[in-house]
């Protein structure tokens, strides 16, 4: 079977390759390593491809699910647990298979997470660029103790409560938030209401999914309602929250901290070097101006162990549609 791997980077070629070549050696995956991301522009690329392998920046509207169908192809594959940039109304009607990822080391989600918190609390980013050029004065790192705060954690699915779990272990008071709770999470913390998560917490960290409900769940009104001087952590969806009413509480110092490893408008910059070029994403370039602010390229799933799990899932998937079988992870 041949699939268009769209979005693929070094890392994705070195993954899939040996895991097929370790795992899945006589399933006859063929792979088409393309580095331009999904789109009306680039659909084209997948023509002859009975597959598509696709990441959280690819884009699987109407218009590209309907040329992937008219040009053969029959399945969709998400190398990630997010699925919200694909079509799936069109793509059932046209009856495509589609299949994700629907959790790989949650561990490696949380523990970026933690190091966000740990980096932005104790500066010491700045104090590593402080030292090497010879300056080992501590004013402007002072940071607090975590010991005691209380961290809210929107989102008690594996990732959440994997965070709550660490934070739990840092001597944090644990507090969450999920519609759906899970009833796991009662061993790290308690469970309450969205409005007095955002009251109570010195530290909130997201871990939701991104569906129209959760759409800048973080706004202007909830960040009105956050403890003065708060960090916000989100590791999940940039759409999770509204980046310019965030900024605007930066600006009013009621927002203390932001640490980011994903952005609204990121498919634009992310997984790219763009070092000498010029950033033309105003919102994003006063975002990094703040020195409260820590951003991340959507890195939080970056581990080996994560990696080997998505290529792993994604293969398993494939076969699941080439024979025919029963999949669970089919959406």
């Amino acid at each position: 079977m041949r699939v268009t791997v769209f979005s693929a980077q070094p890392y994705d070629r070195r993954f899939f390759d040996e895991c097929v070549e370790s795992r899945f050696a006589d399933a006859g995956l063929e792979w088409m390593y393309q580095e331009a991301s999904l789109s009306t522009a680039t659909v084209a690329l997948a023509e002859g491809s009975e597959a598509v392998c696709v990441f959280v920046n690819d884009c699987l509207d109407a218009k590209v699910v309907e040329a992937l169908a008219a040009q053969g192809t029959r399945a969709i594959v998400l190398r990630c647990a997010g699925f919200n940039n694909v079509d799936l109304e069109t793509a059932y009607r046209l009856g495509l298979f589609v299949a994700r990822v629907p959790a790989y080391s949650p561990e490696a989600v949380a523990e970026h997470a933690l190091a966000m918190i740990m980096t932005l609390n104790r500066k010491t980013h700045r104090a590593f660029n402080r030292v090497r050029e010879g300056n080992f004065a501590l004013d402007g790192l002072l940071g607090v103790t975590l010991h005691g705060k209380t961290a809210g954690v929107i989102g008690t699915g594996r990732i959440g409560l994997c965070m709550a779990r660490i934070l739990k272990g840092l001597g944090c008071e644990v507090i969450g938030y999920d519609p759906y709770p899970a009833e796991a999470f009662q061993a790290y913390g308690e469970m309450v209401p969205l409005e007095a998560l955002l009251a109570r917490a010195d530290i909130v960290s997201l871990h939701c999914p991104l569906t129209e409900q959760t759409h800048h769940l973080i706004d202007s009104e909830s960040l009105a309602s956050m403890k003065p001087g708060a960090m916000l952590v989100n590791t999940s969806r940039g759409a999770l929250i509204d980046t310019p009413a965030v900024v605007a509480a930066l600006k009013s110092r009621q927002l203390g901290a932001l640490a980011i490893d994903v952005y609204e408008q990121e498919s634009e910059l992310f997984f790219r070097d763009h070092s000498a070029e010029i950033i033309d994403d105003d919102v994003f370039a006063r975002l990094a101006s703040f020195p409260n602010v820590l951003i991340t390229g959507h890195q939080g799933f970056f581990t080996v162990e994560a990696l080997q799990e998505i290529a792993q899932v994604t293969c398993a998937n494939l076969i699941a549609f080439a024979e025919n079988i029963e999949c669970p992870n089919r959406l």
